[in-house]
């Protein structure tokens, strides 16, 4: 069974479309990963004859991956360089089973440690 990731890209400063448009330029970036699938995360009824099933959350993106922590630290290694890149105040939210960490593009010893931790803790078997 694969893991199921929630990214979601937090920037206070910008409106809902552009938050929407950096979550699309970050899943051109995941998608070039060993993935199953990179997809807007949507929950609740959809809006009245929209297509699919659920409404998309702005800026939310839901990873599909095989378990393990190569997978998992792919994922967090293209998130740490595109908001390393960024240069802003932009950060990612990665959620797995409930558990969140929140990345920054700083490059401290603590935050690679807490990132550790994190993918260490979701990586089943490989462990």
């Amino acid at each position: 069974m694969g893991e199921k990731v929630r990214v979601e890209v937090v920037d206070s400063g910008v409106d809902e479309e552009r938050l929407e448009v950096l979550a699309l330029l970050l899943r051109q970036e995941l998608l070039m990963l060993d993935v199953r699938s990179v997809e807007p995360y949507g929950e609740g009824a959809a809006p009245e004859g929209s297509k699919g099933a659920l409404a998309a959350v702005a800026g939310v993106l839901s990873v599909s991956l095989a378990p393990g922590l190569q997978a998992i630290g792919g994922v967090v290694a293209v998130i740490r360089e595109w908001l390393r890149r960024s240069g802003s105040v932009r950060s990612v939210k990665v959620t797995i089973d409930g558990d969140v960490i929140e990345l920054t593009g700083a490059s401290d010893a603590m935050q690679q440690q807490l990132i550790d931790t994190f993918v260490r803790r979701h990586a089943g078997a490989d462990v």
